[in-house]
């Protein structure tokens, strides 16, 4: 035993006299976590880190609007420079449903619509859907092929009409409830949850958690709970939800009666004449959805060396929207400069209800295509009217007040069994059907998560990473 600690501090005096064995001659250099140089994310601007007073710009007696504004200040992120459009959105959908397509073709016998084992031979288990296997066209297909790509299909016995089965549609996906695993409360270890060494902690705590979770029942309905149980693993931190993803095209009847809106619920969507316009019918659940879709997607055509270091694509918070719509400047009451709807050559500056009964005097009766309008100093289209905006905050009329002012936010993960009225999510902006009170900047409003209008879209962000390499604008 000696001999080996003679041996060892006369290794150590030897490198000692000479460099050390990672060449930094004993000093304190640090070590660099491996960096990459991250592409700008196409069609976002990135909106730099500031501050701005939060809230109502001026008090307005005729709305009832009194100044009551907090200063906050936000980090940097990329915006989507527009809404979500239809075409952004159907890529979704049909993605979904080229999913469903290889699970049938898959169970029908053809095993090359599924990569079962890895490069290295050993198996994948269970086996992932083999994207590079194009789904045939009709003409090629044979009947069992034929009997997959029609099954998520439905045709209305009455008009003949074949469209997508939209309640197959469903994206199936589970997120990692980072915020409160991180909680000290929520340690696994007891002794780690409290600090105060003068007092003795309880071992024995039991922590009660809630986490969502969700399943296709035997009748082939969607379930989802939320069950609460007692901490034993980080895996009581994973939330799985299964939503139905299909924009709801009745929202154009259900939002207003007596009205002849037939030809927008039947081409609004699906019509190429509609690709550039932002998606209606989307509830708050059905946009988170799409951010993890999109997230995910993003990962797969990455190195897989760095897909994780990959901030995902999400739901602006409150704080993040009003702040990129003003500009980052607290005296703005709209997106753009000035306190008026018009500019300086009488032309209106959104998308509107300009009068009352005229929808069409900013040239739109509904929606408009994106970036019809010019375009904030941020470089954001649409962020007032065109359609109003789901945020990721949870609404209380408190709001700001109760937030950090500093990334400020308020989150509220809303069970199936809770009261309506904790399901409320902040909307932003206003749209085509609001006079110009309502698409000001400073102006809240809600809607249910659930609920699903034909004037509510929405747009994501991403946090921009220290070490990001910023390439401009797409």
């Amino acid at each position: 035993m000696k001999n080996l600690i003679f041996l060892a501090l006369l290794t150590f005096f030897i490198v000692s006299c000479g460099r050390s064995l990672s060449g930094d001659g004993g000093e304190l250099v640090g070590v660099s976590a491996p960096s990459w140089s991250e592409p700008s994310p196409y069609g976002m601007v990135l909106i730099k880190r500031g501050s701005y007073e939060m809230g109502p710009a001026k008090p307005d007696s005729l709305w009832g609007v009194y100044q009551s504004s907090k200063g906050v200040s936000i980090d940097a992120f990329w915006m989507d420079e527009t809404e979500i459009t239809n075409a952004e959105y159907r890529q979704f959908v049909y993605w979904v449903r080229d999913s469903i397509i290889r699970e049938r073709l898959y169970s029908a016998g053809d095993d090359t619509y599924k990569i079962e084992e890895d490069r290295n031979g050993d198996p994948i288990d269970p086996p992932v859907l083999n994207w590079n296997k194009p789904i045939p066209t009709e003409r090629r297909a044979n009947e069992d092929e034929l009997a997959a790509m029609r099954s998520v299909y439905w045709t209305n016995p009455i008009t003949g009409e074949t469209k997508l089965d939209s309640k197959q549609i469903i994206f199936r996906y589970s997120v990692f409830d980072a915020t409160s695993y991180a909680l000290r409360r929520n340690r696994l270890d007891p002794a780690e949850r409290v600090r105060n060494t003068d007092i003795k902690a309880d071992l024995n705590e039991v922590i009660m958690i809630s986490k969502d979770t969700a399943y296709i029942d035997e009748e082939g309905k969607i379930i989802s709970e939320t069950i609460t149980r007692p901490l034993s693993s980080i895996y009581d931190f994973l939330n799985t939800y299964i939503v139905n993803i299909y924009p709801d095209e009745t929202v154009w009847i259900n939002d207003f009666n007596n009205a002849y809106n037939e030809p927008y619920m039947r081409l609004y969507f699906n019509h190429p004449g509609y690709n550039d316009y932002p998606v209606v019918g989307i509830s708050w659940e059905q946009a988170n959805a799409f951010c993890v879709w999109r997230t995910e997607y993003l990962k797969k055509s990455m190195d897989s060396r760095f897909r994780n270091t990959i901030e995902p694509y999400r739901l602006p918070t409150e704080a993040e929207f009003e702040y990129a719509a003003r500009s980052g400047k607290s005296e703005n009451i709209y997106p753009w400069a000035t306190d008026g709807v018009t500019g300086e050559k009488g032309c209106f500056l959104g998308n509107f209800k300009p009068d009352d009964g005229n929808y069409t005097k900013d040239g739109h009766l509904i929606t408009s295509k994106v970036a019809s309008f010019s375009p904030n100093e941020f470089g954001l289209y649409d962020m007032a009217g065109n359609v109003a905006e789901w945020t990721s905050t949870a609404y209380l009329e408190s709001g700001p007040e109760i937030m950090s002012d500093m990334n400020s936010e308020y989150r509220y993960n809303a069970a199936k069994e809770d009261p309506y009225a904790l399901k409320k999510k902040v909307v932003r902006g206003g749209s085509w059907k609001d006079v110009a009170h309502f698409i000001r900047s400073d102006i809240r409003s809600f809607e249910y998560q659930n609920e699903q209008r034909s004037y509510i879209g929405f747009r994501c962000v991403r946090t921009q990473v220290g070490f990001s390499k910023i390439k401009g604008k797409k």
